[in-house]
């Protein structure tokens, strides 16, 4: 597995597996709990979601205030641009954001610690996102940041052009609750 640097964003980490493909298709090892603690991703994941949505779909960016989340997200087909946000008031990359691009073709896997907001946004017709977490989904402590805060400054490679009502109420970062 090759690690990818996050642009020193602290605790994220961006791996991209070694994939053996042949005429018949390909494998990789999407989730190894020994090799993944080796980088400090020994956390228990207790839930597995997917998602699909259309070109320009924009979801996040989401958190929990309480039972605070871990996502280890990849793409199973399409492609989206995601990005986390730093919360964590004594982290050194506090505010800061990364983002990259996941694809079914790049195969990346996005391990997002507790204490960042997630998001992202579909490039391709279609897009289905397959991620583990750390904590169930818990409505009544979740907390949206607005996609474009102009405090963040996220520069999203498109206009989005479809929001949730959730996504489109999101509050200002300097607003949310922050860890």
């Amino acid at each position: 597995m090759n690690f990818l640097d996050t642009n020193g964003v602290k605790d994220l980490v961006l791996l991209e597996p070694k994939v053996f493909g042949d005429d018949r298709g390909y494998f990789f090892e999407s989730w190894n709990r020994e090799l993944f603690a080796a980088v400090g991703i020994s956390k228990v994941f207790v839930q597995d979601n997917q998602s699909r949505s259309q070109r320009g779909v924009l979801r996040g960016l989401h958190y929990q205030t309480r039972y605070t989340q871990g996502k280890l997200v990849r793409v199973i087909s399409g492609e989206v641009f995601d990005v986390a946000v730093d919360l964590r008031k004594n982290s050194s990359s506090y505010g800061k954001w990364f983002a990259t691009i996941l694809s079914e073709h790049n195969k990346r896997i996005f391990w997002i610690p507790p204490g960042f907001a997630h998001g992202f946004l579909v490039l391709s017709e279609t897009a289905d996102l397959v991620y583990k977490c750390t904590r169930k989904y818990s409505p009544k402590h979740n907390v949206c940041i607005r996609w474009d805060d102009p405090d963040l400054n996220i520069q999203w490679p498109m206009q989005p052009n479809s929001l949730s009502a959730k996504d489109s109420a999101g509050i200002l970062f300097k607003d949310a609750p922050k860890f």
